[in-house]
């Protein structure tokens, strides 16, 4: 994914201009307009959703003007912007998913909600815990919608699990442990903007989906870890000096080669509040592993697990054996019941995921996601959430201590 230009609205001092608020569409009124900002592989995939749910994908911003009048024309969209300042003097927009390099999230967020814009912003909402301290602040502040795509929850088997958590059939837990592994980054010759941390932060493996774990297992075991022992290495120690679109493969050959400043693994011990131990391993360089989320919640009553790779079944687990249980629009909790929009046996996945938070984001937008849905939506709080377990990781990392996780 591509950084679009720097938005031309800034003031002298870097903070972007205040703009006139665009109000959001009351229930029953037209479609949401939405604009997409960043034209990579995830962008295509915020679009999709964003159709998919009814709203009005109205324009595009890209890297360069050139590139965003490219991409509208593939995409079928009205509008090629040209900056930032052009996004948000559009007064049909209502919503503004930005889906750019780690390095500009803070910036685009700060002033699509100063212009009163609800937000989608991929994570880390910025690069440490203040930016997405200030964005998660001014969010609340405001009123305004601001989501962070921790998309696993959405799967109907997560919501599952959850639900009988909720219901206490696992009892009190014993143990909570896992690992994220993916391959995409095991070739020497792989490369791009993620692993400058100039521009994909100070953290790489765990920031991306580290985090991800982290969310997921906190969510649906209740759980909130408070302390963490961390490890991070380094398996590749230079690698081309290429923007090469993220899982895109090997570059071509370069004579350039920079060293390597981000992680590609991290192993980490993790305590709660209560005592409760947790663990996880992270990993970009596994070969064979393409996006295996994998964790098990072990409990006084059961046990239960969960494989992003294999969604569609989860493994639980009692003292006198052992069963699967399938994905099933027909039974189990409303909402597994809600997001199982195909009916058993015909698999669904990621982007099914993607489109269901889409959709809920809307939903809150519009002032209709009901109570019980709200507290799977992911939000800024949760971003900032997600930044403070990456600085207690690095910080943990760098000192090879225990490390209290600030919030």
């Amino acid at each position: 994914m591509s950084e679009p230009s720097a938005p031309s609205g800034e003031s002298a001092s870097g903070h972007p201009r205040t703009l006139p608020a665009a109000p959001s569409a009351p229930l029953g009124s037209s479609a949401l307009g939405v604009a997409v900002i960043g034209a990579g592989m995830i962008g295509a995939v915020h679009r999709r959703s964003a159709l998919l749910a009814g709203a009005d994908v109205v324009g595009v911003l890209a890297s360069t003007p050139q590139r965003s009048r490219e991409v509208a024309a593939q995409w079928g969209v009205e509008r090629a912007y040209d900056d930032l300042d052009a996004v948000l003097a559009d007064d049909r927009i209502q919503v503004v998913h930005i889906c750019t390099p780690n390095a500009t999230h803070a910036r685009y967020a700060e002033a699509a909600l100063r212009a009163g814009r609800h937000v989608v912003c991929e994570k880390p909402l910025g690069i440490g815990v203040e930016q997405a301290r200030q964005l998660a602040e001014l969010a609340e502040a405001r009123g305004l919608v601001a989501t962070v795509p921790f998309v696993y929850r959405y799967h109907p088997l997560v919501r599952e699990l959850r639900a009988r958590r909720l219901a206490g059939e696992f009892g009190e837990w014993y143990l909570l442990h896992g690992s994220y592994l993916q391959d995409w980054m095991l070739s020497p010759d792989a490369s791009g903007w993620r692993v400058d941390p100039e521009l994909g932060g100070p953290s790489r493996a765990f920031a991306d989906i580290g985090s991800h774990w982290c969310d997921l297992v906190e969510w649906v075991s209740g759980e909130r870890f408070t302390e963490v022992m961390a490890h991070t290495s380094v398996a590749v120690p230079t690698r081309p000096a290429t923007d090469t679109p993220s899982f895109s493969g090997p570059a071509a050959p370069a004579a350039a080669r920079v060293p390597v400043q981000t992680e590609d693994s991290a192993a980490l011990l993790l305590r709660t509040g209560g005592g409760l131990l947790g663990s996880t391993v992270v990993s970009q360089v596994s070969a064979g592993r393409k996006n295996r989320l994998w964790f098990e919640l072990d409990g006084a009553r059961g046990s239960a697990v969960f494989d992003q790779e294999n969604p569609e079944t989860a493994w639980l687990g009692a003292a006198d054996g052992q069963r699967i249980l399938v994905r099933d629009p027909e039974h189990g909790s409303a909402e597994q019941r809600r997001l199982s929009l195909l009916p058993a046996g015909h698999a669904q996945g990621y982007a099914q995921c993607f489109e269901a938070f889409v959709a809920d984001t809307y939903a809150a937008v519009r002032g209709d996601l009901i109570p019980e849905r709200r507290d799977g939506l992911p939000t800024f709080a949760d971003g900032l959430r997600s930044a403070h377990l990456v600085d207690a990781v690095l910080r943990s990392s760098r000192d090879n201590a225990w490390m209290k996780v600030e919030a």
